[in-house]
């Protein structure tokens, strides 16, 4: 059962954490990749890397079958899965065994139980594990669904029984919105797992979201590794992970840890898994499902067990006996994780894809970057918005909390838009701060939105006069027969530039005058800078703006788009009109329908002629594991439908135009 070579059935930042653990162990490792994977971090990484198909998931990392004929043409012994894709599906785990091959996970059977909603619950209620009052049968009928709703009384959650992450679930209010939630719920699930059957929860108002780490070997021993909060969440998946809980005693955990073993021992576990509960107010706890392998924020338990879960993993794999026991297990400090996503929180999260132009992680003290991308990176629309993890341990949680704050404040993500800032005000919370975060954290604290950063109008100034020396720069450097006293000198007294730009969705006009050497005056709507170039290098700059010192990341991509991260402030990309063609089409005949991502069209709910009401359903789009839909921004008619289902869009693709009532009158 040995072994010395592991292929890594994934991609971007598991991949690379799971294989650099496997080097340390001396073991080689071996990648796959899709086409759009093709010069991703993971496959330079790894000692060896074969291409198993096309970008789309279904093509290439859900295709268990390329995956194992991988693994046996490279001489790979044994398979990881990593998370999502193929990490917790039975039949791949089974085709691995069969192959002669070890499956770096649980039994098949296991799998199979916890992978079921459903069944799982089931299986918990006989092993005496609370659970969350609902219906989990077998007659999967929208009609029974509907009847058991009204049983299980409102809020009410609905979710697919198989898979995770979010995808499937949808929470009603009342009894109008079941047939709705079914249906839509139903959709998701299919598409997303090959499965439509569903459960219903009662919803519980304003819990935590508690998880156990647990870890079983082949002789029966099981134990759990402290707990993690994943009650930061937004669209049902977790944003902010923390090990330990801040509300947990040793009376709960002990209770709660309990049960998570009694649940693992239920199902013949084997490896590592989680299993999650809902905490309430009054302190009680209710099984919500078990993760059949390792999680996204394992890292906040191994900063603070001092545990390396992957290696763990691969002893267990191998036939070897679990390193501790119960006892021996010891929580030090407090660590917390954030995920960055590429996605746009002022658009209500949309995923977001595109090249990385600059990424430049944090370090210092109790900081660990888990990353998939380098500067130049794509960030595909075929996968998972996530990009990186960034973790800070401290021994104390408000120490963990403010290294995190600065690293996050060190972090430099630009091309894509990202969930760094809005991570950075949700750290600053006053709630998060006391450590009162429920599940409702997002939807309560911001209602009314994403506060976005908009940049002041020193910060404009700064980043034009920013453009101004790089673009003079390029334009001197070819201009060798000019002498350097007369560059930028004028005959008519000092040299005065406009610069027209646009940022953050509104055009400026900003006049820059050079005052003297490195000293411009900059002009916006009134508003007057004074902006010192102190020093400029090819990716970071320090200016005085009004006196006061101003420092930014930056790129300059050449045309015309200038990215910037400014310390202390926010991340924003200015973009010099002149350089750009226009996008734009004055002979539209109405609002147009574009896609806001790149994505696949599931749904087309509507034809040409079509009479539509404001917030009608218009389609669906699956992107980076997630469905949306786009509905109606006013009434009309609708008209010129190019979108056709199954067909890949790219983001700002025309999908479709509305004829509003006013000009069909």
């Amino acid at each position: 059962m040995t072994f010395s070579s592991v292929l890594v059935a994934n991609r971007g930042e598991i991949a690379l954490r799971v294989m650099r653990t496997v080097h340390k162990q001396g073991m080689r490792c071996v990648a796959v990749y899709s086409d759009a994977d093709a010069l991703a971090p993971h496959v330079q990484f790894a000692d060896e890397a074969v291409h198993i198909g096309a970008s789309p998931a279904a093509d290439s990392y859900l295709a268990g079958d390329r995956i194992i004929q991988a693994a046996l043409a490279a001489g790979a012994e044994a398979i990881h899965p990593g998370y999502g894709f193929l990490s917790e599906n039975a039949d791949f785990a089974r085709a691995v065994v069969a192959a002669g091959l070890v499956f770096i996970g649980p039994g098949p059977e296991a799998i199979e139980v916890m992978g079921d909603k459903a069944v799982s619950k089931r299986a918990m209620l006989a092993a005496g594990v609370p659970c969350v009052p609902g219906y989990q049968g077998e007659d999967q009928s929208d009609e029974r669904l509907s009847q058991e709703a009204g049983a299980v009384g409102f809020p009410l959650m609905v979710k697919a029984a198989a898979g995770g992450g979010g995808r499937g679930m949808r929470l009603v209010q009342e009894v109008a919105g079941v047939a709705h939630a079914i249906r839509l719920a139903r959709s998701e699930a299919q598409n997303a797992f090959g499965s439509g059957d569903l459960i219903l929860e009662r919803a519980l108002t304003r819990p935590r979201h508690v998880e156990f780490q647990v870890f079983a070997d082949q002789f029966g021993n099981v134990i759990h590794l402290g707990e993690r909060d994943c009650s930061v969440q937004r669209r049902h998946q977790k944003v902010i992970e923390e090990c330990p809980c801040p509300v947990m005693t040793p009376r709960l955990r002990e209770r709660m840890g309990a049960a998570a073993v009694e649940a693992a021992r239920a199902v013949n576990y084997q490896g590592a898994g989680t299993v999650e509960f809902l905490l309430d107010e009054a302190g009680e706890f209710y099984f919500l499902e078990m993760n059949t392998r390792l999680q996204v924020e394992h890292p906040v338990t191994e900063m603070v067990t001092g545990l390396d879960l992957v290696q763990m993993q691969l002893e267990v794999a191998q036939g070897l006996p679990l390193r501790l026991e119960q006892g021996q297990v010891a929580l030090q400090g407090h660590a917390i994780e954030v995920r960055l996503y590429a996605e746009d929180p002022a658009r209500d999260f949309l995923p977001s894809a595109g090249p990385v132009v600059l990424w430049s992680p944090p370090t210092g003290d109790g900081v660990r970057v888990d990353a998939g991308i380098v500067s130049g990176s794509e960030v595909s629309p075929y996968y998972d918005s996530m990009v990186a993890k960034i973790i800070c341990r401290g021994d104390t949680r408000g120490q963990a909390r403010q290294r995190l704050l600065r690293a996050l404040d060190d972090t430099v993500l630009l091309g894509p838009a990202s969930n760094r800032d809005f991570l950075l005000q949700a750290l600053s919370h006053p709630s998060f701060a006391r450590g009162e975060a429920t599940t409702a954290f997002i939807s309560e604290q911001y209602a009314g939105g994403f506060d976005e950063f908009l940049p002041s109008s020193a910060d404009l100034a700064a980043a034009a006069v920013l453009h101004y020396v790089l673009t003079a720069k390029r334009n001197n450097s070819r201009s060798i027969a000019v002498p350097a006293e007369l560059r930028n000198w004028c005959s008519t007294g000092d040299l005065m530039s406009v610069v027209h730009v646009e940022c953050a969705g509104g055009a400026r006009s900003l006049q820059i005058q050079t005052r003297e050497v490195g000293t411009y005056q900059v002009s916006d709507k009134g508003a007057v800078s004074t902006v010192q170039v102190r020093e400029i290098d090819a990716k970071q700059c320090r200016l005085i703006v009004d006196g006061r010192s101003w420092r930014a990341r930056y790129q300059d991509t050449g045309d015309g788009s200038l990215y910037l991260s400014v310390a202390g402030a926010g991340q924003f990309c200015l973009v010099d009109v002149r350089s750009r063609a226009s996008g734009g089409d004055s002979k539209d005949a109405g609002p147009l329908i574009r896609a806001p991502m790149h994505g696949l069209v599931m749904t087309l709910d509507v034809a040409n002629g079509d009479p539509v009401e404001l917030g009608t359903a218009l389609l669906t789009l699956e992107a980076m594991k997630m469905q949306h839909v786009i509905s109606a921004p006013l009434s009309g008619t609708v008209a010129n439908v190019t979108a056709a289902v199954g067909s890949q869009v790219a983001s700002g693709e025309l999908l479709m135009e509305i004829a509003s009532d006013e000009q069909s009158t």
